[in-house]
């Protein structure tokens, strides 16, 4: 028998793998036998805070019942880009029979287990309730604060990033950012600060790449993977690779005028590495929506010294006027993104850019970040019939 805590996606999916799978959720735990050591698995959603979480017994993580069954697997995490290394990695290694999912796509009970390679999306929350399972080689992107009232500080989701590094082994592969060079494994490190660092460490020419930041990172670091399993370097195929909607995704008005939809950047960091690419630019920012309560001071420390003007939006809207007026930058207040986009395309022109780039997540007021991305671009698209 599997008991599982949570009725999501995950759960669902071990439900319609395995027989005698029991579901639970808070409001049936009351049918729970809190003193058996039955396996216990825990949906990556719910937090160890929870009270189911708190009494259950022989807790694990869907990768350490799979782990048995696991083949030659890749592990991808990191606070923003691991989506899109994800799947530039799998389209290089399709040919190799690898498969693709975890955090994204289908669900890791699902995947075929004659597959020669799994790569899998890894969440922090995933991470957490792990403790046997491990990958054979671990790209780790760099992290930023994000899911801070989850794990209960950034340095527990820190930890839950390196938690794979305490049960890796000789001979296994981990590439992570630098600042964490001295973290103790038995897995070989190569560590890395930028796109620079890969390039070098891989003998790859970056300026044959045709993407810039901070999908330069992540094309880098799925080629680097390439090259660590295959010894194969592919510039054709990264580079007919099809970035998803929704991110970093460039639209032109009528009149010529450059509108950034970024909609999927939920926290600082993300923000911070769309601006890099056009920072040298006129920027007007959009930044607003439910944050989490994350820290945003560094946002604002990044943009004070460029010339953006920000209009905000959403639930945090008075924090993010506070601290536009405590670093003297430009802000209107607009708090929906329909008048964001009007006041913006008042003051647009060709040599400036137009960003949705929230640094917040869009449950406050959309039903996804889909939506608020796909609400921008009608809005600009409509802007190119007056």
């Amino acid at each position: 028998m599997i008991r599982v805590l949570g009725k999501g996606i995950t759960a669902q999916a071990l439900k319609e793998k395995f027989v005698d799978v029991t579901l639970y959720d808070d409001n049936d735990f009351n049918l729970y036998d809190k003193n058996s050591d039955e396996v216990t698995i825990v949906s990556p959603g719910i937090p160890p805070s929870n009270n189911m979480v708190k009494q259950a017994k022989n807790l694990q993580s869907d990768y350490d019942y799979l782990f048995d069954v696991m083949p030659f697997s890749i592990w991808i995490s990191g606070t923003n880009g691991k989506t899109t290394t994800t799947q530039m990695t799998q389209y290089l290694l399709e040919k190799y029979n690898s498969v693709y999912g975890g955090n994204i796509g289908v669900p890791t009970c699902k995947l075929d287990t004659n597959a020669k390679i799994w790569i899998l999306e890894t969440s922090s929350f995933t991470l957490h309730y792990t403790n046997k399972a491990k990958p054979s080689l671990y790209i780790l992107l760099p992290i930023s604060e994000d899911h801070i009232s989850w794990h209960g500080s950034y340095e527990e989701y820190k930890l839950a990033k390196l938690k794979p590094l305490d049960f890796m082994k000789e001979g296994e592969i981990a590439i992570i950012p630098e600042e964490f060079k001295d973290y103790p494994t038995n897995a070989y490190k190569i560590t890395y600060k930028n796109s620079n660092d890969l390039a070098k460490e891989f003998n790859i020419d970056k300026s044959k790449i045709k993407f810039k930041e901070p999908f330069l990172l992540d094309a880098l670091l799925a080629m680097a993977t390439q090259k660590i399993l295959f010894d194969e370097i592919d510039y054709e195929k990264i580079n007919s690779f099809i970035i998803d909607k929704h991110k970093i995704e460039e639209v032109y008005d009528s009149l010529d005028r450059l509108w950034i939809n970024d909609s999927k950047a939920t926290n600082v960091d993300a923000t911070i590495n769309a601006i890099i690419p056009y920072k040298q630019q006129e920027i007007f920012l959009i930044l607003g929506g439910d944050d989490k309560g994350a820290n945003l001071e560094p946002l604002f420390e990044y943009i004070k010294e460029l010339n953006i003007e920000v209009f905000a939006i959403g639930i945090n809207l008075q924090r993010v006027l506070n601290f536009c007026k405590q670093y003297n930058i430009k802000v209107t207040a607009c708090e929906i993104l329909e008048k964001a986009v009007e006041e913006i395309a008042l003051k647009h022109h060709k040599s400036a850019v137009a960003m949705l780039s929230p640094a917040a997540a869009s449950l406050d007021q959309f039903s996804s970040y889909a939506h608020r991305g796909n609400l921008f671009k009608e809005l600009v698209s409509k802007l190119s019939k007056i």
